[in-house]
C-alpha cells in the first residue's frame, strides 16, 4: 500500500505528536508499506502567514525528529511540501470545480476559526487548505492514509474530490483510506489538553533534566490532595503516560495498589514514569544529536527528487485528461 502523511513545521514536536502519528508511521514502514512522510511547509502558512521567519528552521528540526524517531529514509520518502510545486498547479486545477460552500462547511474550518480567534483567518488560503490537503494525497495516489478521528472527514473530502475528478474527466486517482489507531490520550502538565499555546507540553526533543522539571510537578488525581489520602489511577492524567510508555505489569499492580491505598505517594508515581520515560525517549535523543547537517540536507534533497517524479508523472496524467497537455509546443 501507498502511505502519506505530513505534519506542520510550526514549532517543535512533543510527546503527544510520537503516539499520535510518529510511531504509527514507523510500524507502517517497516511493515514494508511505501511511505511517503512530508513536511506541510505551505499548510503552515494558511495560519501562519504573517510568521515565517522560523519555517526552514522549523522544517529542517521536524525532519531530524522524524529520523530520530526512526523514519528510515531507505524505506521512506522524506521531503518537503513546498519544493514540489506540481503540489500548488494541482491545487489551482481541484480548486476549479470545488465550491466555496462545500469548503466551508467542513467541520474544522469553523472549530479552528474559534479556538484561534486571535489570528486572522479571513485569507482564501485558510479556506482551500483541505483542497491542498486532498492534492498532497492526490498527487502520490496514496492509497492509506494515518489519521487522528478528526481528520477523518479530510480524507473523505479527498475521496469526493477524486470522485469528481475521475467522472469529470477520465479515471485517474484512486480513493485514500484514513488508517486510524488508537493511541493513548495524553493531557498536557497541567491536566489540561496539550498545548504550546498552554505551555503545559513535554517536547520529544529534551534532556533527561529537563523532563523531570516538567513531570514532577504534573497534575494527579484531585483526590490525593495529601499524601495519605487514596485515589483512583483511572482519574489521574499521569496514569495515560504510564501506558504510554511501557509500564510492566507488576510495575502497573505496584501503581494501582499503592494509589488505591495510599501506600505511595505520586512523587513515587512519577519516579517510576520518569524512569520508563527516559527509557523510551533516550534513543530518540541519541540519535537526534548524532544528525549531521550535511546527512539531514541529503535526506532532504533525495526525498524532494524521489517525491518530484512521481508527482510530476501524476501531473503529466492530470493534463492529459483535462486535455490541457501543451507537448506540442516543446517537439
Amino acid at each position: 500500500m501507498r502511505i502519506l502523511s505530513g505534519m506542520r513545521p510550526t514549532g517543535k514536536l512533543h510527546i503527544g505528536h510520537l503516539f499520535g502519528a510518529l510511531q504509527s508511521w514507523v510500524k507502517l514502514q517497516n511493515e514494508g508499506h511505501e511511505c511517503f512522510y512530508f513536511v506541510a511547509d505551505w499548510h503552515a502558512l494558511t495560519t501562519h502567514y504573517n510568521e515565517t521567519d522560523e519555517i526552514v528552521k522549523n522544517s529542517v528540526e521536524l525532519v531530524k525528529s522524524y529520523l530520530a524517531v526512526g523514519i528510515d529514509p531507505e524505506k521512506s520518502t522524506i521531503f518537503i511540501q513546498s519544493e514540489i510545486k506540481e503540489h500548488a498547479e494541482l491545487t489551482l486545477l481541484f480548486s476549479m470545480f470545488v465550491s466555496v460552500s462545500r469548503l466551508e462547511r467542513v467541520p474544522t474550518y469553523k472549530e479552528i476559526k474559534q479556538q484561534l480567534k486571535d489570528k486572522d483567518l479571513s485569507n482564501a488560503g485558510f479556506l482551500i487548505y483541505p483542497v491542498l490537503q486532498a492534492s498532497d494525497i492526490l498527487i502520490y495516489l496514496a492509497e492509506g492514509v494515518p489519521v487522528g478521528e478528526d481528520q477523518v472527514y479530510h480524507i473523505e473530502l479527498t475521496r469526493e474530490i477524486a470522485r469528481r475528478f475521475n467522472y469529470l474527466y477520465k479515471e485517474v486517482f484512486t480513493e485514500p483510506q484514513p488508517i486510524l489507531s488508537k493511541v493513548p490520550k495524553l493531557l498536557g502538565t497541567d491536566g489540561r489538553k496539550m498545548s504550546k499555546s498552554y505551555g503545559n507540553i513535554i517536547p520529544l526533543i529534551t534532556e533527561e533534566e529537563n523532563l523531570k522539571k516538567m513531570v514532577m510537578p504534573m497534575v494527579t488525581d484531585p483526590a490525593r490532595k495529601r499524601r495519605t489520602d487514596p485515589g483512583n489511577p483511572e482519574n489521574c492524567p499521569v496514569w495515560n503516560y504510564h501506558k504510554a510508555f511501557g509500564i510492566s505489569d507488576e510495575e502497573a499492580e505496584w501503581v494501582k495498589d499503592g494509589c488505591t491505598t495510599a501506600k505511595i505517594g505520586c512523587v513515587d508515581c512519577k519516579k517510576l514514569l520518569l524512569k520508563n520515560m527516559k527509557e523510551k525517549l533516550e534513543p530518540i535523543w541519541d540519535r537526534y544529536n548524532t544528525l549531521t547537517d550535511d546527512y539531514v540536507r541529503n535526506v532532504i534533497n533525495d526525498g524532494n527528487q524521489k517525491a518530484r517524479n512521481v508527482a510530476r508523472k501524476t501531473m503529466e496524467k492530470v493534463r492529459d485528461a483535462m486535455k490541457l497537455d501543451y507537448k506540442f509546443l516543446r517537439k
